[in-house]
């Protein structure tokens, strides 16, 4: 699978298997890997099938109590702002059926080694290894709520 920027801000999924499956899934992480959080809001999926779309990873990372600026990397700030823009997103995702943050908690990863925030672990989680919740838990919680 591989994405296909083919204008400025459109994002097409090309990968020959979407003719053969049910539906299409893939890792995003627009905002994180993918540029910066704005082009979040500036980004427009297309695809060349009508199929359902689930994402099956998304979001960023957070050490669970490190506040300061929504434009650090690794602060909770950053995390809420990232996955407000994720969501935003995903209201112009065409056939969008579904995702799942990447990952529910923290866990130990022994190549991530940045010294005081991921220690050898993965920071991406919505709950620090300990349990606590991050205030993007509650960001998504909000938003799965009014999706009822």
């Amino acid at each position: 699978m591989e994405k296909d920027e083919t204008a400025p801000g459109q994002l097409t999924l090309v990968d020959e298997l979407m003719y053969l499956t049910d539906l299409l899934s893939f890792n995003q992480y627009v905002g994180w890997y993918d540029g910066d959080v704005e082009k979040c809001d500036r980004v427009q999926w297309t695809f060349p099938v009508d199929k359902p779309v689930i994402l099956s990873e998304l979001g960023g990372g957070a050490k669970y109590g490190r506040h300061g600026s929504p434009d650090e990397r690794f602060t909770e700030e950053y995390l809420v702002r990232l996955y407000e823009a994720n969501i935003r997103m995903m209201k112009n995702i065409p056939g969008l059926a579904g995702c799942t943050p990447w990952i529910l908690k923290d866990f130990r990863s022994p190549r991530r080694a940045l010294e005081g925030i991921q220690d050898d672990f993965n920071r991406k989680g919505l709950v620090s290894e300990k349990g606590e919740k991050k205030d993007a838990f509650y960001t998504l919680q909000h938003w799965y709520q009014s999706l009822q």
